[in-house]
């Protein structure tokens, strides 16, 4: 089964566009961590794309190295959204524009 390089270049296009839209609409920060997430996930889809087309593993090395960073960001972002939430007692992030007490 070989799926065409333009369908996944699509795919990851159509997902890094509804991560974008999440980023820019959504006030909701664990939204906005989750849509961030969409977006690496797109790119990734875009490295393993082009991997598999031109039989290098480069791409595939780039994308662990994408995944080990996505992970470091959502455990510091989210430790950081607890630490908001137990001082504003929110994560809406229009109503937490300041860190200040």
């Amino acid at each position: 089964m070989n799926i065409p390089v333009n369908y996944l270049l699509v795919l990851a296009g159509i997902l890094f566009t509804i991560g974008v839209l999440g980023v820019l609409i959504r006030r909701n920060a664990i939204v906005v961590f989750m849509s961030i997430e969409l977006m690496l996930n797109a790119a990734n889809m875009v490295f393993i794309t082009f991997a598999r087309a031109f039989q290098n593993l480069d791409g595939q090395v780039i994308v662990f190295f994408l995944i080990a960073a996505a992970a470091a960001e959502v455990a510091i972002g989210l430790a950081l959204m607890v630490t908001i939430f137990r001082t504003k007692k929110s994560i809406d992030i229009d109503e937490v524009k300041t860190l200040s007490g």
